[in-house]
């Protein structure tokens, strides 16, 4: 048994997209999302998120739902064109209104509001206007960050930037797997600079209007392993790790882009678009960083001619996210496997957590989301059984607690997530919550996970 420490933040996590609904309601834009999901092909089975969960008219009663699980704190996102629609101008009173009265319940029911400002639900009047390819975009996106902490002022506990960045860039303008939709690698890596720079602009915007906050931003990063000891695949690791860390790491903590990444990325940008200053603007001190984390990547070098593995690295099968990897091969890793096609790793988790900690020292850290999809069963009694969803969890917090026990300074979990939603790409058929949606009636059912988990944040004993 891991025991935790009272200090310890036991959390759930959601995204605005994947649980409001009501896309069309109280004077919300369209976003990326809803134009991606609309498309026809985009998504399975052409799902949308027009609906979700319905969270925008039941937040009471989730709120109730995350105040019983005995959370400590709750991370919910803002959806940007539900609180400036345009994603520039003025501002939608009923939209700022939706979020002031979610936190303020949630303070209501002793849970810590940690806020997410981007997760992934750009206005569609910026991307048309060249999305976050164009320099432009991180301007807005400072600017509404002024606009919704001047709303929200320091009630909000934690104030956190982005959510992986990563997918925003490589899988929205590389891959074109997710919103917008676009298969421009130039653009992809513009795209992580643009992410980047409106990271440090709103980072800033909170130390000057929310100083009694804490500021966070949340990355997916990545574990790669090599498939041999050769020099060959063992460059494949770095070169990978570039595109998917350190582009983002070196920065936001460094305060400078790695100059591999440069080399290696010159074929396809000349990173002209990093002006001078930006570097040192981006590198604003975190109070926390949030890590994500799901599975891990096994990489070889390519020769170029043999066929390649349709693995990429991140659980999809069609075009590859990662620009300037030609000379990379992803490879299928052994099982088990959750319903996303991933590999269950809980031991590169920890390895994870113990890079951070050698190379960060001094940055505290918290794991902002981790979690499983199953295919979940309800039983004749109503209950729901998710034995494999339970010993993921169990598996992946004692990786964390084996992380904390070698010196990592991990503060807090959320697991992901506190209820089945929209999941991207692959619409309502996958379920990563801990309570079940029925989304023909939108009744929620918690899971056996729900309950174990309910265990663990009032008791901080993992069994």
């Amino acid at each position: 048994m891991s025991e935790f420490p009272e200090s310890f933040v036991w959390g759930s996590a959601t995204a605005a997209y994947q649980i409001e609904g009501a896309a069309n309601e109280g004077g919300r834009g369209p976003s990326i999302w809803d134009t991606f999901s609309h498309t026809p092909g985009r998504t399975l089975n052409g799902d949308t998120g027009d609906v979700a969960a319905d969270h925008y008219h039941r937040w009471e009663s989730d709120l109730s739902h995350i105040a019983s699980l005995g959370l400590d704190a709750y991370r919910f996102s803002i959806a940007w064109p539900r609180v400036q629609p345009g994603g520039s101008g003025a501002f939608n009173p009923v939209g700022v209104d939706f979020y002031s009265r979610l936190v303020d319940g949630l303070l209501a029911r002793g849970v810590r509001p940690v806020a997410t400002m981007y997760h992934w639900d750009l206005p569609q009047e910026l991307e048309d206007a060249g999305g976050w390819a164009v320099r432009d975009t991180a301007l807005r996106f400072r600017d509404y960050a002024a606009g919704i902490v001047e709303a929200l002022g320091d009630r909000v506990h934690t104030w956190t930037t982005f959510n992986e960045p990563w997918c925003s860039a490589y899988l929205g303008y590389a891959s074109g797997v997710h919103a917008p939709g676009r298969t421009e690698p130039a653009a992809a890596l513009a795209a992580v600079h643009h992410l980047n720079l409106a990271h440090g602009l709103a980072g800033r915007v909170v130390r000057e209007l929310a100083p009694a906050s804490q500021l966070s931003v949340t990355l997916n990063l990545h574990v790669i392993r090599p498939a041999s000891s050769s020099a060959a695949d063992l460059d494949a690791v770095r070169r990978i790790d570039a595109l998917a860390n350190r582009a983002f790491l070196g920065p936001m903590l460094d305060g400078a882009y790695p100059a591999d990444l440069l080399a290696d990325t010159a074929p396809v940008t000349d990173w002209s678009f990093v002006h001078d200053g930006d570097e040192k603007l981006i590198a604003v001190p975190l109070d926390v960083l949030g890590v994500n984390y799901y599975s891990s990547t096994l990489v070889r070098a390519w020769d170029g001619v043999s066929p390649r593995s349709s693995a990429d690295g991140h659980g999809q099968s069609s075009a590859s996210p990662w620009v300037a990897a030609d000379t990379v091969e992803f490879l299928p890793q052994p099982g088990p496997y959750t319903a996303m096609g991933w590999n269950i790793d809980p031991p590169a988790f920890t390895e994870l957590l113990l890079r951070l900690h050698r190379e960060y020292p001094n940055q505290p850290l918290m794991i902002t989301e981790n979690g499983a999809a199953f295919d979940d069963v309800v039983g004749p009694d109503g209950t729901i059984a998710d034995d494999r969803r339970i010993d993921y969890l169990r598996r992946h917090i004692g990786a964390v607690a084996e992380a904390r026990a070698q010196g990592a300074d991990v503060r807090g979990y959320f697991v992901w997530s506190l209820m089945d939603n929209f999941e991207w790409g692959y619409g309502y058929d996958r379920r990563f919550g801990i309570i079940r949606v029925d989304y023909d009636t939108q009744v929620r059912t918690w899971k056996q996970s729900a309950h174990w988990y309910q265990r663990l944040a009032t008791t901080g004993h993992l069994e």
